[in-house]
């Protein structure tokens, strides 16, 4: 099992609590490599609220997702560097894939792309973007998927139409280091239509940020039949789930970093809340448990699992925490 960390990219990320800077997030890139984590992520908004996560309702600022990842293609030696996930309705296909191909040669060959519907309506208001019905939305990224893997693909020139999207004898040079490209994820939570959407187009599927092996089984059922109607071998999907993490040495220790985690949190969304409850569906526990679910999701042909340390996407409630995660867990 590989294991990735979601980087504390938000002005509400850092256990002070003090506004994200370029400085910091280098230095959670490079310490997350130290600490022998194999991937580190980066979530595309413009800005996002609390709101959906029980926090206040106001705006925190984040960088732009891949210019980011681009910088940190410099200062990093050996994690890959990964986007979960860019909206497909922010950027046309041609933009994404430009930007790919050349973060994956400045790292070389690090890169993975993983692409989502969009969810946030306040930031396509604030920015002028339509927010589309969640049909439209998913058309939009079904049409960019699609449009990646022939742009990555050997056939050039690439002619294709849409409804959102049209391509007349384009080519996406010079080439990605990985060939034919970097790989394609998919992020949701995993129904009919994304799987399907998975079985054509996509290298991968991803889903976060809470799901027991049961609940997350269903879901790979769902997939599984997609490939078999689609002509798709079910093994040659990749798979990565996302999750809460927090680990703790033994039942004293999880009850205090419990406790600690309970304070940090914006608008005391887990007051009143226990650690097992709260952890039924995530990475909660004593090393021994945790490695436990690790193993449950690998048993169903999971080969990354990507925490964010704390309660919130990425964020890092306290630093000493993921190196705990990454000392108790990742040998194992």
């Amino acid at each position: 099992m590989k294991f990735g960390l979601a980087l504390p990219h938000y002005d509400f990320s850092r256990p002070d609590g003090a506004p994200v800077s370029w400085e910091t997030l280098v230095q959670a890139a490079r310490r997350a490599e130290a600490l022998g984590f194999d991937s580190v992520w980066i979530s595309d908004h413009f800005f996002l609220s609390l709101a959906r996560y029980g926090g206040p309702d106001e705006p925190y600022g984040t960088p732009e997702a891949l210019t980011a990842l681009a910088g940190l293609a410099a200062v990093t030696e050996r994690v890959r560097l990964g986007t979960l996930v860019l909206c497909a309705g922010f950027r046309h296909p041609a933009i994404v894939a430009k930007a790919a191909a050349t973060i994956d040669l400045l790292s070389q060959g690090r890169l993975d792309l993983g692409l989502g519907a969009g969810w946030y309506e306040d930031e396509h208001e604030a920015f002028g973007y339509r927010f589309r019905s969640v049909g439209e939305r998913f058309e939009v990224l079904e049409e960019t998927v699609e449009t990646l893997s022939l742009l990555f693909g050997e056939k050039e020139p690439v002619t294709w139409e849409g409804r959102h999207v049209r391509l007349e004898e384009a080519y996406c040079r010079p080439r990605p280091a990985q060939q034919p490209g970097p790989p394609l994820w998919v992020g949701g939570k995993g129904g009919p239509r994304l799987a399907r959407l998975v079985a054509r187009w996509a290298d991968g599927w991803n889903t976060v940020w809470a799901w027991t092996p049961e609940d997350y089984a269903e879901r790979v059922r769902v997939l599984d039949e997609a490939c078999r109607r689609h002509d798709r071998d079910p093994g040659t999907v990749r798979r990565s789930v996302g999750l809460y993490a927090l680990v703790g040495e033994d039942q004293r220790d999880l009850a205090a970093r419990w406790r600690q985690l309970q304070r940090w949190t914006p608008g005391g969304a887990l007051d009143g809340l226990t650690f097992e409850a709260w952890g039924a569906d995530k990475l909660v526990g004593t090393p021994e448990r945790v490695i436990e679910r690790v193993g449950a999701f690998g048993d169903m042909g999971v080969e990354e699992i990507i925490v964010s340390v704390g309660s919130l996407p990425f964020a890092v409630f306290d630093h000493e925490a993921v190196e705990a995660f990454a000392e108790a867990v990742i040998p194992g």
